[in-house]
């Protein structure tokens, strides 16, 4: 019995040597048609156009911080986020009534310094007429034409700080500076808010923006940037739902080089020709730009060429030979080369690299 269970054994085993032979000759067979059928393919003649493939950031081509010009409290908000409105439409209004205090205080400066002056320039008139009659001395003439003089610089003070209270109190008022959108509103009614006083401090009230005029912001290394000048069309791919590319032009490349993501290169702006609502700020997008184009070139695909040492080969299967060629390659694409020398319409190409035994065949 054992050794009946050790004969079995082996049968299984030399069945199972033998499957795995022959599907291992099946595949070599297999792989040998298709080295026969399908890996090679003819030179024809084709429009090809090499593009350069970008991606960038959709801005808009105006957009602002809102800052009060003066603190306080912020008594209305007129907007909310995504409306459009007008230039010189109301955005929020700062509390006025400290303000308010101000002014009436300075409204009373004034008529006192007005009292003063009227007051000084009575006495100043008298004694003039005296001092020409020589009825006083120049001393006291002097002393009186001076506090005329003190009581009109104080009423120009008061009159100083009143406009400087009336233009704090228009600035409680905030309008929009152009015809846009709200982009975001970041404080809330009742919230007190810093003025701004420079650049970088103040309270920033909301974010506002311009989106008929949209712009793609892209980073373009040092290489690429060669290959690209001003007023160039670019096509903008919004999805890669197969839905008809936008158009833009490039409106503005920096002139000098700067670093990012430890990539030297170009910041290169496109603006958007038509935005058919597709398009909003903060999306990322692809862009073609074409570079260059090639009118019914002979060419064979990216795939049947080699590089021996620097030259660009192909290899060429004529009446059952296979020929190396050298070959001087044009303008490309992501599937096929222009071919400007070394080969002819219609020959047939090799589509891999045979090997030093397989040269001819």
């Amino acid at each position: 019995m054992k050794f009946l269970k050790i004969f079995i054994i082996l049968i299984l085993v030399s069945a199972a040597g033998f499957a795995i032979l022959k599907s291992g000759r099946f595949q070599d067979q297999k792989e040998a048609e298709i080295d026969e059928t399908e890996l090679f393919a003819s030179a024809e003649r084709r429009d090809i156009e090499s593009t350069l493939l970008l991606t960038g950031e959709v801005v808009p081509a105006f957009q602002v911080e809102i800052k009060p010009e003066v603190g306080g409290k912020v008594k209305k908000l007129h907007v909310v986020t995504g409306q459009a409105i007008s230039k010189g439409e109301d955005l929020a209004t700062i509390d006025d009534t400290d303000l308010l205090t101000d002014k009436a205080s300075a409204q009373t400066e004034i008529e006192g310094a007005q009292l003063s002056v009227d007051k000084n320039r009575g006495n100043y008139e008298r004694a003039k007429a005296l001092y020409e009659e020589k009825l006083i001395s120049k001393e006291v003439f002097a002393n009186l034409a001076a506090d005329l003089a003190i009581a009109e610089n104080s009423l120009e003070k008061s009159h100083s700080r009143m406009r400087t209270v009336e233009d704090r109190l228009r600035k409680t008022r905030i309008t929009a500076p152009a015809d846009g959108t709200v982009l975001d509103v970041m404080v809330n009614e009742g919230q007190v808010v810093v003025a701004a006083a420079s650049v970088n401090s103040g309270t920033v009230l909301m974010s506002f923006a311009d989106l008929s005029r949209l712009l793609i912001n892209s980073h373009v290394n040092q290489v690429d940037a060669a290959s690209l000048k001003h007023g160039q069309e670019i096509a903008v791919n919004v999805s890669a739902g197969g839905e008809q590319p936008l158009k833009a032009c490039i409106e503005f490349i920096a002139p000098v080089a700067t670093v990012k993501n430890n990539i030297k290169g170009f910041e290169v702006q496109a603006l958007i020709q038509h935005n058919d609502g597709r398009l909003k700020p903060g999306m990322s997008v692809s862009m073609d730009v074409p570079v260059a184009k090639a009118d019914a070139a002979i060419s064979v695909p990216v795939a049947a060429i080699f590089r021996d040492k620097k030259q660009a080969v192909v290899y060429v299967r004529k009446g059952g030979q296979t020929e190396k060629r050298n070959v001087e390659i044009g303008v490309s694409d992501l599937g096929f080369a222009e071919i400007r020398s070394g080969i002819e319409e219609g020959e047939e190409i090799l589509l891999f690299e045979p090997s030093e035994q397989h040269g001819k065949s």
